[in-house]
């Protein structure tokens, strides 16, 4: 049984070995002295070297096959300390990688004075309008100062400028606090109340409007037909259908009964005035119906009888 006995004693060696990998009261021998462990020194030496996976800060082009790498791109790089550079005591950083298209080596650092990359060789930096935006910023910032340093009219201008707009900036964040104030206690129903009414304002001065409308219509039709001659009601129209009904004769005026004023004629309507055109005669002719055979067959016959006997008497 060697084998069996091999596999239990390898068996064994590796619990030993994963149980002290999870101890944590580990033996210290009698004769340890940890004045002798080497203190600051590590694998890369001197510059402090070590590989780290880093994200690409900005977006490059590489200089050797003119390949662009965006920004985010992911890298294994080589950081280093760069010996003798520091800005304020922070300690600047080197970055070592290599373009993902033709393996060429690229170098960036870091730059903690303007908190951004910089990069160093083998690339050019993409141009970035922001950048732009914010080196203008700095330079109109210096100019300004450099204009205050030695004329203080100018440096009061710059102060009541900057007070005013100021001013303004909370003229408008106090309307604005204002207006949801306004707002938030507005609830839902005042909301849908406020849109029904409206909508009901609008549909009343629609309906007025159609109203005036109308009226105006019917204003023009009676001075229109104010030339026309309308027949008075009497007592006499409410009796039976026979009855007859009195003639208005020209003495009857209508302004009073001396006879002065006569019923004005009335023109008729031009439809009325022309003559109606005669309509056309429509004549309807029997359709002719076809005999049958038998009946044309006597007929022929009766026909060449009645020939026969006129030769005969000839």
């Amino acid at each position: 049984f060697p084998r069996s006995t091999a596999r239990a004693d390898r068996g064994l060696d590796r619990a030993a070995t994963m149980g002290e990998r999870k101890v944590l009261n580990k033996y210290i021998p009698p004769d340890f002295d940890p004045s002798k462990i080497p203190r600051g020194t590590r694998k890369g030496g001197k510059r402090n070297e070590m590989k780290v996976r880093m994200m690409l800060p900005m977006s490059i082009c590489c200089n050797t096959c003119g390949n662009y790498i965006s920004k985010g791109t992911k890298f294994n790089s080589r950081k280093e300390d760069a010996l003798g550079e520091d800005y304020l005591g922070i300690q600047i950083f080197r970055f070592f990688f290599r373009c993902n298209r033709c393996s060429a080596e690229i170098t960036m650092k870091t730059d903690p004075k303007n908190s951004d990359y910089t990069v160093e060789s083998g690339a050019s930096r993409n141009y970035e309008p922001w950048r732009d935006k914010a080196t203008q910023e700095e330079e109109a910032e210096r100019e300004r100062e450099e204009e205050e340093e030695g004329d203080a009219m100018k440096a009061l201008e710059n102060r009541t400028k900057e007070s005013k707009r100021e001013m303004d900036i909370m003229a408008a964040l106090d309307e604005m606090r204002s207006l949801n104030a306004r707002n938030a206690k507005v609830s839902l129903n005042d909301a849908l109340g406020a849109i029904h009414g409206k909508i009901d304002a609008e549909r009343k001065r629609a309906e007025e409007a159609e109203e005036a409308q109308a009226k105006a219509v019917f204003a023009e039709a009676q001075k229109a037909a104010a030339g026309f001659v309308r027949r008075l009601e009497s007592d006499s129209d409410s009796d039976g259908a026979g009855a007859k009904r009195p003639r208005v004769s020209q003495g009857d005026g209508l302004g009073g009964g001396d006879g002065s004023s006569v019923l004005p004629k009335v023109a008729k309507p031009a439809f009325l005035a022309a003559k109606p055109k005669p309509k056309p005669k429509l004549v309807v002719r029997p359709k002719a119906v076809p005999k049958p055979a038998e009946e044309t067959k006597e007929t022929k016959e009766s026909d060449g009888e009645d020939s026969g006997g006129g030769d005969e008497g000839d």
